[in-house]
């Protein structure tokens, strides 16, 4: 996956202390002006279960110290801590592997001129995903040329009808 310096930096040194804490760093993301960029962290648990929202403001204190003592961020910036919620990034190899045939975003750098795929994931492996596309075509990436990529959640607002 394609990361900054900075982002990666971030990952890095949160991995590092996240184990002691029972947490997976899901994505780093930094965002908004240079002046004043917000640092957004998704968490979960170190399973993959979610958090409560008390579980979050407990671990937003570590996430924070290890991000000030690493100093990435000359001028000041807000930090957001949260989960991943229901469109989850999708960072890491395992990452995919966990949610082969869910459907997904991805954004990769120009491959043959398309950016951008959606469909499910169709296989995953320590260096590349395929993806069947909404079309019936089928693309396999390598991770390297991934730039992002988030679940893309299905939702039925539909009531359910008794008796069936």
């Amino acid at each position: 996956m394609v990361k900054t310096k900075t982002e990666q930096a971030i990952i890095d040194a949160l991995e590092a202390v996240a184990p002691q804490h029972d947490i997976d760093i899901v994505d780093v993301e930094l965002v908004g002006a240079t002046k004043a960029p917000c640092v957004r962290v998704r968490i979960e648990g170190a399973e993959g279960q979610s958090l409560s929202l008390n579980d979050v403001t407990a671990n937003t204190k570590w996430v924070g110290d290890v991000i000030e003592e690493l100093d990435p961020i000359s001028s000041s910036y807000t930090l957001e801590v949260s989960s991943p919620g229901m469109a989850r990034p999708l960072r890491r190899p395992s990452d995919f592997a966990r949610f082969v045939g869910e459907n997904c975003e991805l954004t990769s750098t120009a491959t043959e001129g398309r950016r951008k795929y959606a469909g499910k994931i169709a296989s995953a492996t320590e260096t590349s995903v395929t993806l069947e596309l909404e079309d019936g075509e089928s693309v396999t990436l390598d991770f390297s040329d991934v730039k992002k990529c988030k679940l893309k959640p299905t939702y039925d607002f539909k009531p359910a009808k008794e008796g069936k």
